[in-house]
């Protein structure tokens, strides 16, 4: 009887254990006897908007940004007042954009975004601004022109319409690139006044390299209130053989190299004494069949001792001062005998016209034996100073 008793409680404390940890009406968990806790909502999207909501006066540099938190961007429109579209990037969590045109001046723009949680739970903003009307803008052009074929010492020149202020140029440096390809030249930019910038290879390009240069001022401001405008400024050119000469003034001589190779030896005459032609590197600027020279753009009156007013053929500009390479017959006799000209490089009409028809802006002409020294600026002096100096 005791027996039975016992193992007739330990059913029955068996049937309440069971009975027990099968229960889970009132929320408990199996064993616990805890709540079951239901997880969180997640928590909804937050949009920001750049410039902000009403902003006046926009500066015309300035990006669009739209950012997400707590959730990822949908869809973002931005829309000028006439309906344009403005085009932009998304990274890739889908948590900023980034507008990457450039805003017009005056204009409205209106911008609608969309968003969304880690529950897929909408949200929505909306904003509007507006950009200043500028002071000014600035236009630019590039040389060497589209489609030019140029030679190895030619440096890229951009050239704007208005100056810009020294706070303002490393932005406007930004907006110039030059691309050649697969070639991967090394280059650099330096300022030659406030309206010109140059930008010039590590050494001597190389023949048969192109270039692509552009010049993308929209929405680039360049002194305060002045912008440039909207229509980039675009030239593609190439190199072409390299032609290399060098004048040893002391011998009055030419030595004329193509690719390295000597192809000819010229006699030629330089500045006398009182108008010595100038040491250094210099390259060819620009070719004329014929040029009218008078003493009277370099401060010589035409009609004094020195003075002269005369048509030179096969002329080929070395300096901005008037240092030209051309022919001269008028004074063979000294060719490759004696310096008698005013500073320019005088050869007879067969040697100039050979010389002429075998050459392109961007050619270099080195002169040697000078008492007279270069002056940095006065024409394409690239190649006067180290490229460290000329990055500095």
């Amino acid at each position: 009887m005791v027996l039975a008793a016992a193992v007739a409680a330990m059913i029955a404390l068996a049937g309440c254990q069971s009975g027990g940890s099968s229960a889970t009406g009132s929320g408990g968990s199996a064993g616990s006897g805890q709540p079951v806790k239901q997880d969180a909502a997640a928590a909804p999207a937050q949009v920001s908007i750049t410039p902000g909501d009403g902003t006046k006066k926009v500066g015309l540099g300035k990006k669009v940004k739209v950012s997400v938190a707590d959730g990822t961007i949908s869809e973002v429109n931005v829309s000028t007042a006439t309906g344009t579209k403005i085009k932009g990037t998304l990274n890739a969590d889908k948590t900023k954009w980034t507008s990457k045109t450039a805003l017009k001046a005056a204009m409205g723009y209106t911008v609608d975004v969309k968003a969304a949680n880690a529950d897929g739970v909408a949200a929505e903003k909306n904003s509007s601004f507006s950009t200043l009307t500028p002071d000014g803008t600035v236009s630019a052009y590039v040389v060497p022109g589209n489609g030019w074929k140029v030679g190895v010492g030619m440096p890229v020149v951009v050239q704007l319409s208005k100056s810009v202020g020294e706070s303002y140029r490393k932005d406007v440096e930004s907006a110039l690139k030059v691309d050649t390809g697969s070639s991967s030249v090394e280059g650099a930019w330096k300022w030659m006044s406030g309206t010109q910038v140059w930008w010039r290879p590590k050494s001597y390009w190389k023949p048969g390299t192109d270039v692509k240069v552009t010049a993308d001022l929209a929405g680039i401001e360049i002194s305060k209130g002045v912008y440039g405008k909207k229509q980039a400024v675009r030239s593609a050119f190439s190199i072409g053989d390299e032609m290399i000469s060098t004048v040893d003034v002391a011998a009055h001589e030419m030595t004329v190299r193509k690719n390295g190779k000597v192809i000819k030896t010229i006699p030629v005459t330089t500045g006398k004494a009182s108008m010595a032609t100038r040491n250094g590197i210099k390259v060819i600027m620009s070719r004329e069949t014929s040029h009218r020279m008078k003493s009277s753009s370099i401060g010589i009156p035409v009609d004094s001792k020195d003075g002269y007013d005369l048509v030179a053929k096969y002329a080929m500009r070395l300096t901005y001062s008037g240092e030209f390479i051309h022919a001269a017959e008028w004074s063979t006799g000294s060719q490759g005998v004696a310096n008698v000209s005013h500073g320019c490089t005088g050869m007879s009409d067969t040697n100039a016209k050979w010389l002429f028809d075998r050459s392109r802006v961007g050619d270099v002409v080195i002169y040697k034996n000078s008492t007279r020294k270069m002056e940095f600026g006065n024409g394409y002096t690239v190649w006067n100073e180290s490229y460290s100096d000329w990055k500095a």
